[in-house]
């Protein structure tokens, strides 16, 4: 475990060293931390925007390879192997699926380590105080008072209690500076808008009551984070290809129980079971990030709620470049079919009539002979 762990990290560490340079560089031009982790989180997230598009694009193939693949089911029956196996082939000949549809978000979720390490780290990152010396200011103030002054979880990779006491403490950051551990220009501002992005906002009153003036404010962000998620959320599943025919579809089956099944209200097998499992998934992310910002650093927080943002921005140029063009082509072509459809059964109903009346006239000139 602990070599898979160290594994994980080294893979990682040029991802930190990345995000690193782009938040220092961030901070020097704007000389602010609030605005450095806002348009570091723009330009990942605009680097994943050609990602979702090929998701996208690669979603709307599939879609348009339904009626095959239900031709596929009708012809393989009970031959899961087989229908898998064909399934894939027509996808591979037609350009569909691929991994860039799971891709995308485990790069989300990858992303959010080097920006965790960042957020929890600022001495490292921004100011460019080395490891050893962050050490040793870790030791010094142990050392300090009864019991040391420091508290919590305190490493070199995670200092955000130490940043704490070099702010109150004159005495340990005039120490830290005597023996050089630290320079006073390293000493940077860390807020926005007036609230300090090294503090996890807290959601026990008692905690609140004791410091409104910093943690009432940082009650926005985990607010403003479930927002932004439920809006993605929601933008999400109604941007989707075939969402309005899927609701109709659900409307009829719940008027018709008979056709139970056919709309993906979870009676209709694995695919019913997987649209579930994604509507269940939609929903507990905002929770899970409501949960895990009360145990962050306020400046992740800012990442999550400016990654929502992006998600919801991405989203509209997707559905506005590709998904709505798709389903008014759609549209158009079984408005033809439907055309085709009628006219090809008036032509029938005609022939069935002219039919008539000549069977009628020989009936006729049958009588009139007689």
């Amino acid at each position: 475990m602990g070599f898979t762990t160290i594994q994980l990290f080294s893979i990682l560490e040029p991802l930190y060293v990345l995000f690193g340079w782009l938040t220092r560089v961030l901070f020097n031009f704007f000389g602010n931390y609030g605005l450095a982790i806002i348009f570091l989180t723009i330009i990942i997230r605009g680097a994943l925007i050609p990602l979702n598009i090929r998701s996208q694009k690669s979603m709307l193939k599939m879609q348009a390879l339904s009626g095959k693949q239900a031709e596929l089911q009708r012809i393989y029956g009970d031959d899961k192997d087989g229908y898998q196996e064909a399934v894939m082939k027509l996808q591979k000949e037609n350009g569909a699926g691929g991994l860039s549809g799971c891709l995308l978000p485990i790069l989300q979720l990858v992303f959010i380590w080097p920006m965790y390490r960042i957020v929890s780290g600022p001495l490292i990152y921004l100011s460019q105080v080395s490891k050893e010396n962050i050490s040793a200011m870790i030791d010094l103030g142990e050392r300090m008072g009864e019991g040391g002054i420091l508290g919590g979880r305190v490493s070199p990779e995670i200092h955000i209690d130490l940043i704490k006491a070099l702010n109150e403490n004159a005495q340990f950051l005039n120490e830290c500076i005597d023996k050089g551990f630290i320079k006073l220009s390293q000493m940077i501002d860390l807020h926005f808008l007036g609230m300090d992005l090294t503090v996890t906002p807290a959601w026990n009153p008692k905690t609140i009551i004791s410091d409104p003036k910093t943690y009432l404010p940082l009650l926005l962000i985990p607010l403003i984070v479930v927002v932004v998620n439920v809006v993605t959320m929601q933008l999400s599943k109604i941007m989707k290809p075939g969402w309005k025919e899927e609701e109709e579809a659900k409307k009829r089956a719940k008027m018709n129980p008979a056709r139970a099944g056919q709309a993906g209200d979870g009676k209709g097998g694995a695919e019913d079971y997987t649209q579930t499992t994604m509507k269940m998934m939609n929903w507990m992310m905002p929770i899970l990030m409501l949960v895990t910002t009360f145990t962050m650093p306020a400046a992740m927080g800012l990442y999550w709620i400016m990654s929502g943002l992006m998600s919801i921005i991405t989203s509209i140029i997707v559905y506005f470049m590709f998904t709505k063009p798709y389903e008014v082509k759609k549209a158009e072509i079984e408005a033809k079919k439907d055309a085709v459809f009628k006219k090809s059964g008036k032509a029938k109903l005609a022939g069935a009539g002219e039919a008539d009346i000549d069977v009628s006239d020989k009936k006729n000139g049958k009588k009139k002979k007689d």
